[in-house]
């Protein structure tokens, strides 16, 4: 269970942030949140799709690690094997409240990454913040800008018909099969039959370079199948 509270330097001037990646820091995750900001950095490394959220209330972008619930392909080799790491996951374990026009910091004290003994420590001897701690506040506040300007981005692709729901099917060397389903991408289609004066909007919105990154993002879907294979081929080697 997730335990946010807001942090301090007086409850937790002990507090240490365990940085490292691995399943064991509650990293084994199919997916994580992004936005469109982000899909530049992104979409060299993680396919970006679309999703409905888990209310059905509304889409919500995403870099995609795995191909079921709970797998995360990205972890390997002790590490997080990937150049850029989303901004969703590079925060843990910490998240953004708001009380009015205020952000305040949180913190999740049963993440596994919490510790009073070993790594970065967020609070100086004397209570100050520590560099640790500001490259976090600049990363929520990123991470809560982008999130906060994604409703109106996908809008416009709902208002142009512009997601389609998809189905992968994947056959791996092992010869079993899988499929990925419930996810929507670009209708790559309809975004080309676009009259020129609604791309134009489009782009000055700041919208037209991230829709084209999330399209070129689906090539990343076959590397992830590679994971796949590759991560099968060393438990087969192990057994």
């Amino acid at each position: 269970m997730s335990k946010p509270v807001l942090l301090n330097n007086v409850d937790h001037k002990h507090l240490r942030i365990r940085t490292g990646h691995a399943a064991a820091l509650a990293e084994r995750q199919m997916f994580a949140p992004t936005f469109p900001a982000e899909f530049r950095d992104l979409q060299a490394c993680y396919p970006i799709v679309f999703r409905k959220s888990d209310d059905g209330t509304h889409f919500e972008p995403v870099a995609l690690f795995g191909f079921v619930e709970g797998e995360n392909l990205f972890l390997a080799n002790g590490g997080w094997d990937a150049p850029v790491i989303p901004l969703a996951v590079a925060r843990q374990p910490f998240l953004i409240g708001v009380d009015g026009e205020t952000l305040l910091v949180h913190v999740d004290l049963d993440s596994p990454r919490c510790s009073n003994e070993d790594g970065e420590a967020v609070f100086l001897p004397h209570g100050g913040t520590t560099d640790f701690l500001e490259q976090v506040n600049s990363t929520l506040l990123t991470l809560h800008q982008g999130l906060q300007a994604t409703p109106l981005f996908m809008d416009a692709l709902l208002a142009l018909d512009l997601l389609e729901s998809f189905v992968l099917d994947i056959e791996l060397d092992d010869g079993s099969e899988g499929r990925l389903a419930g996810f929507y991408a670009i209708h790559e289609e309809r975004l080309g039959a676009l009259e020129a004066s609604v791309l134009g909007e489009l782009h000055r919105a700041g919208y037209l370079q991230a829709i084209f990154m999330a399209l070129a993002s689906l090539s990343k879907l076959r590397g992830l199948i590679e994971r796949k294979n590759a991560k099968n081929r060393a438990h087969a080697s192990i057994a």
